[in-house]
């Protein structure tokens, strides 16, 4: 019996076949959509705090007129939202109003008599 060399294509595919697979774990696949997030309660600390969106701090001015007053001590605030306050007013929006005025009244003050 006359043993043949098996072509070289023949014993590289024999090979592939006679060793496991490597294993390989697939990522999981990302969502194609973040979940939304879960809704900003609105308080007097989020209308006061420097860091909130502007964006959420003009939704508080349009649409919690209990919180505007806030809105006034908060730095953040926008010139164009404050006079926006002062048009809507609100509960305590005038109070708040007049005690940014006079703040800054004793400050002009005092930088004059410098």
């Amino acid at each position: 019996m006359e043993l043949r060399a098996e072509p070289m294509s023949i014993r590289r595919r024999n090979k592939r076949h006679r060793s496991p697979p490597e294993y390989r774990p697939e990522p999981k696949p990302r969502a194609l959509v973040e979940p939304p997030r879960p809704p900003l309660e609105l308080t007097p600390l989020i209308a006061c705090s420097p860091e909130t969106d502007p964006e959420v701090l003009w939704h508080i001015a349009r649409e919690s007129p209990s919180l505007r007053k806030w809105l006034v001590a908060n730095p953040a605030a926008s010139p164009a939202m404050l006079e926006y306050i002062g048009q809507v007013g609100g509960p305590g929006v005038g109070e708040a109003l007049c005690i940014l005025l006079d703040s800054l009244d004793g400050r002009a003050d005092s930088a004059i008599s410098l």
